[in-house]
């Protein structure tokens, strides 16, 4: 019987979700491989892309990764955007957003969404955003069960506030916590 080997990682930003460099013009990205020793098989569950980081479920069982990708599955994003987001935009993301995905529209199920009155506590990133004298920024919580290509991302620039920052949080009950970013635990199994 093959016993699988499960994972939780802090993703970090300007971390490509794979493992190993498969292609010669990725020659200088950092890969998960360099944060810790993963067994062979290893697979990351869905993928956050460079420029984004937080929560990464990592499995050598492709039965568990099928389950946690599929649409049964929460997934929370904290979107740090340009400009000061308003309830009416934020009303537009639960409502569901026309997006252009790959060359096809597309429709985004309905989500969840709310505004941060305040900043959430996150961990400074090594590379800046931007300085204040560029205007204001603004948090947002996004709540989907899907997960297009850039897909929060395109949601917020949508309705007119472009993601600056973008952290998963939450994968079904799994949560990010104080995991520091590059940290990665080993676990018996997934509970989402």
């Amino acid at each position: 019987m093959t016993t699988h080997r499960h994972f939780i990682l802090h993703k970090p930003f300007g971390y490509l979700s794979q493992l190993v460099n498969h292609q010669n013009k990725r020659r200088n990205k950092k890969l998960l491989g360099e944060l810790y020793d993963f067994p062979e098989g290893t697979m990351a569950i869905g993928r956050l892309d460079e420029g984004s980081e937080g929560l990464l479920l990592l499995t050598t069982d492709g039965k568990v990764s099928e389950e946690i990708r599929s649409n049964k599955i929460e997934k929370e994003y904290w979107a740090q955007v340009d400009g000061q987001i308003d309830e009416e935009a934020v009303e537009q993301l639960r409502s569901g957003i026309e997006l252009n995905i790959e060359g096809k529209l597309y429709t985004t199920q309905p989500c969840e969404a709310r505004l941060f009155t305040n900043a959430p506590e996150v961990p400074i990133r090594a590379k800046k955003i931007r300085n204040e004298r560029h205007g204001p920024t603004s948090w947002v919580s996004i709540t989907i069960r899907e997960g297009k290509y850039r897909q929060v991302s395109k949601m917020t620039a949508a309705v007119g506030y472009p993601t600056l920052r973008l952290i998963r949080v939450r994968i079904g009950k799994i949560t990010l916590g104080q995991l520091p970013a590059g940290e990665c635990i080993e676990v018996d199994q997934f509970t989402p």
